[in-house]
This record gives structure tokens, sequence and C-alpha cells, in this order.
């Protein structure tokens, strides 16, 4: 690790974990919750499509912009700016319980989760280089854990002090994890603001390859995002409690934070990563079969499919994105710029499941689709040979 200590290290990770726990909570507790949240607000599924649509756009747009962020910000104080505003925009969901309220909030949740995960992988791979697989994947580890206590305690919460206050809550960890960032990154490496030395990018968006991972990394987390939103309704309608149905998506992204974990203690084993990404595309294409064919007989298969499957496409995604760039700064822009346009990507998929269910009054439709593009992504997968990354960075020179 750069310049760091190794106690300075790991309270380091412990800081970019306990941020990352507070980057999905505000959208993986809307799912438990839609039944309240229609009955209340009178917004229809399109509605609650939005609601997971606008942070994940704005992550796109965040990750897009991440050399003016940089600039702006720099690393170090931007992350930390990121984690204040979606603490900001949590707690103001007391107040702002309306269908228009509710939407201002996502959206302020998602300037601030957009902010984060666009200054986040550069400053990993300054921070942790020889270990960045590790690091980023205790990183998505932290993204979905949090998702999956979101998931399991909403309807709890909700039965308790209502629903609105019950998403408001989640401003308290990301209010705590801001104190423990601001002490562990003091000694940190990162980029600063306009006075560090400024890097040529390459034109990224002339090679295919680019186009390519940036797709695959769309419809992956468009799998996350379709499965956070919709998998908790999908049971309701099915005669399932809330508690139950949030139960399933929390032991969804329980399974994924286990997997995620794996991942990051075994990736470095695995230099092609085509394997990986190859078993864990089957596993999810399995898991939405078990959704289409038997939902509540194979609830439990699902949800373990689907978990492990998400579980190491998600941080994999990202990994196989920063191993074709080695410099630390031009990683961070081509990871931008992969999540930037693949975040657009995911938003649309939550919201278009939504409109499918206003017209069909079923979600089948939107698991079907989702595994044709699975299959795609089987295809795609099986490109991304280690050889295939040399010949882009080649491709950067020219």
């Amino acid at each position: 690790m750069t310049g760091l200590h190794t106690a300075q290290s790991r309270l380091l990770m412990v800081a970019v974990v306990a941020v990352s726990l507070n980057l999905r909570p505000a959208i993986a507790a809307i799912g438990p919750l839609t039944g309240l949240i229609l009955d209340t607000t009178g917004m229809g599924s399109t509605g609650i499509g939005l609601l997971t649509m606008l942070p994940v756009f704005l992550m796109g747009v965040g990750a897009m912009s991440v050399r003016l962020l940089r600039k702006a910000l720099g690393e170090k104080f931007g992350i930390g700016c990121g984690a204040f505003i979606l603490a900001a925009a949590c707690v103001s969901r007391v107040w702002f319980d309306g269908g228009i309220g509710l939407l201002a909030t996502a959206a302020g949740a998602g300037v601030g989760i957009s902010i984060v995960q666009a200054l986040a992988p550069s400053f990993i791979k300054r921070n942790f280089a020889e270990n960045t697989g590790r690091a980023i994947g205790l990183f998505s580890t932290g993204i979905v854990s949090g998702a999956a206590i979101a998931a399991a305690s909403a309807a709890g919460l909700a039965d308790r002090f209502g629903w609105a206050p019950a998403l408001a809550l989640w401003a308290v960890p990301a209010l705590l994890a801001l104190a423990i960032w601001s002490v562990a990154s003091r000694a940190a490496a990162s980029e600063a603001p306009a006075s560090s030395l400024p890097v040529e990018t390459p034109a990224f968006w002339r090679n295919p390859r680019s186009w390519s991972l940036l797709v695959f990394f769309g419809i992956g987390t468009g799998a996350f995002m379709l499965v956070m939103a919709w998998l908790p309704p999908f049971y309701v309608e099915r005669g399932q409690s809330p508690q139950t149905a949030g139960y399933l998506l929390a032991g969804l992204t329980f399974v994924e934070a286990l997997t995620a974990l794996g991942l990051a203690a075994f990736i470095h084993h695995f230099p092609d990563r085509r394997g990986p990404l190859v078993t864990c595309l089957v596993l999810v294409l399995a898991g939405l079969a078990c959704l289409l064919i038997e939902p509540l007989m194979l609830a439990v298969p699902a949800v373990l499919l689907l978990g492990a499957g998400i579980g190491i496409l998600f941080p994999l995604s990202i990994i196989v994105a920063i191993d074709h760039v080695r410099n630390p700064t031009i990683a961070g822009d081509f990871t931008a710029f992969v999540q930037g346009g693949g975040y657009i990507i995911a938003s649309l998929v939550p919201l278009m499941a939504g409109a499918l269910r206003d017209v069909f009054a079923d979600l089948s439709q939107a698991w079907m689709l989702m595994a044709i593009g699975i299959v795609g992504l089987i295809l795609l997968a099986l490109r991304y040979s280690p050889e295939s990354y040399r010949t882009f960075r080649q491709s950067l020179l020219s």
C-alpha cells in the first residue's frame, strides 16, 4: 500500500467498507416498503421504478464526471462530501414523504452515491495497488451488505416508526461512516484538487472493448437493480407478507455479500477472469429460471443462485475494467467511463420492469428479458482474455 503503514492501511480499509455500506440502503429499503408507499403516495409501479432509476442514473452521470469531480474536490474530500450528501438526503425523507419529495430525496441520495462511486476506484487502486482486486471485493461486499441489512430491517422499522422514518434512519450510519473516513483517510495517498498534475486521458470511446465492458457492466448491474427493486413486490403479489419478501431480498443480498467476500479472498488465483465470469452468469441465469418456472416452490434456490451469481458479477465487472489499465488515475477514468454508461443502462431496468408491471400486472416479462441479456453477457465474457487486456493497452497508446 502506498505510503501507509499496516495499521493505517487496515483502518483505511475499514473506512472504505464503512462508506460502502451506505451506498445501497436508500435504494434497497424501497422494495419491501413498496405497498406502503403506493398506498400513502398514490405512486404507480412506474413511479416506484423511478425511485430506483434516479439514483442509479445519477451514479452514471457522476461516473462520467469523475475528472471534474477529482479536479474540483480531490478524492479524499470528495468521498467525504458524497457521504455527507447521502446522509442529508436520507434524513430529509422524514419531511419529504410525498411522491415528489421521495423522488427529490432519491435524486439527492443518487448525487451522494455517485460522487463516492466515481472517486473510489482510483483512490483504492492508488492506496491498495498490489491488492486492488481484494480491496474492490471488500468495497463491493460492503455495498451488498448494506443492501441486505436495509432489506431485512425495512419492514420491521416501518412497523415501529413508520415507513418515512425507517428510510430516514439510514442517515445515522452514513454520518458514522463519514466520521471514520475523516480520521482514517488523513494519511492516505490521494489525487488532490486542481493542484495535481493533469494526466492525459485516452479516448476510450474509440475502442470497441470500452463499449463492450460498458454494456457488460450495465446489464450485469441492471440484474442487481432489478432484483433489489422488484423481488419483494413480486413475492408479495404471490401471497407472501412484506416481511417475508424483505427477508428473501435480505437473504439474496447476504449471499451476495458472502460471495463478494469470497471473490476478494480468491480472485488473485484467477488472472484469467473468464472462468469466474461465465460461472457467475450461469448462476444468475439459473436463478432467473427459478423465478419463471416455479417462484414459490423454488424461492430459496432462486435467492441462493441469484445472490451467488450477482455477488460475484458486480465486483468482478469492476475488477475486469480496472485490469485493462495500469495507471491509477487513468484506471479511475476508464472505470468511470465503463460505470458511467453502465449505470445509465442499469437505471432503465427497474423503470422498464415497473412499466411492464403496470401493463401486464406481472414481472415475468422482466425476468425473461434479463435472462436474454445474461446470455448475451456470457458471449461477451468469453472474449475477455488476459491477452486482450494487453491489446487494449497498446491500442490506447496508438
